[in-house]
């Protein structure tokens, strides 16, 4: 039996490797399930039972978990090489031994920040519906000025110093760990929040333009997640991610002058 589980877990990278894939896998499940079901309930003029404005609590814990099923299956899938190779280096910190517990614990301090992210979105949802400047039905602002002036400035920061350093971080993994690398649990989690936060500095202008085209818009959501990971991961991943910027500002002048 110990020589069996030994086995098992020298292929951790397997095992890693499926429990991401797994875990995003789930996710899109959800969100497809839910879009089904949105959809399904508006073609028949029978909306499912949503939590009212009037219960905050409700409305607050349904936006949260919905953001934050929604940030894993997006940013879990461009986050993958980062972790596998982590638990590569850790693998030989650790002279050959299983390195599944730091590892888990890179990626879940890494989720922890999007987490955090999700509870702010959460809020921001709650309080843009109230004050109707967002459907409450698509989620997405009805004003195409406020619109437009999103996209122009999620399009300009695409281009800022601190996009391209955040996202030299995202797409240098080996650099990235080879500067912060510290041994251990702490290390682990250290170098998890670090990771985290630059991914957060990557992407959460981009994660903001769901309000753009609608939060519950999963033809959004994908193409979104397939960019983020297309700037993480392409060769021309950089030139990619600079000619968005540019693109989006543009589209949010046409929003702007009508």
């Amino acid at each position: 039996m110990a020589a069996a589980l030994e086995h098992a877990l020298a292929r951790d990278r397997w095992i890693i490797g499926g429990a991401i894939a797994l875990i995003a896998a789930l996710a899109w499940a959800w969100l497809w399930r839910e879009q089904a079901t949105m959809g399904g309930a508006m073609a028949g003029m029978n909306m499912p039972d949503m939590p009212e404005m009037d219960a905050p609590a409700a409305y607050l814990s349904s936006a949260f978990l919905m953001w934050l099923i929604m940030m894993v299956g997006m940013m879990l899938p461009s986050a993958a090489p980062m972790i596998l190779l982590y638990g590569k280096i850790a693998r030989s910190a650790r002279a050959g031994g299983a390195p599944i517990a730091p590892t888990a614990l890179f990626a879940g301090v890494y989720l922890a920040v999007w987490t955090g992210f999700s509870g702010v979105a959460a809020l921001a949802q709650f309080l843009l519906v109230r004050s109707g400047a967002v459907s409450d039905i698509t989620l997405a602002f009805g004003d195409k000025r406020i619109a437009g002036a999103l996209l122009i400035a999620a399009g300009l920061y695409q281009i800022t110093p601190l996009k391209r350093l955040c996202l030299r971080y995202c797409r240098s993994p080996f650099q990235f760990l080879m500067r912060l690398w510290r041994p251990g649990l702490a290390g682990a989690a250290r170098l998890g929040l670090v990771h985290g936060l630059s991914c957060l500095g990557c992407c959460a202008a981009l994660m903001a333009l769901l309000f753009v085209f609608g939060v519950m818009s999963l033809v959004w959501v994908a193409a979104l997640a397939a960019f983020v990971l297309a700037e993480k991961a392409l060769p021309l991943g950089t030139h990619v991610s600079f000619g968005a910027g540019i693109v989006a500002a543009a589209v949010g002048l046409v929003f702007i002058l009508g």
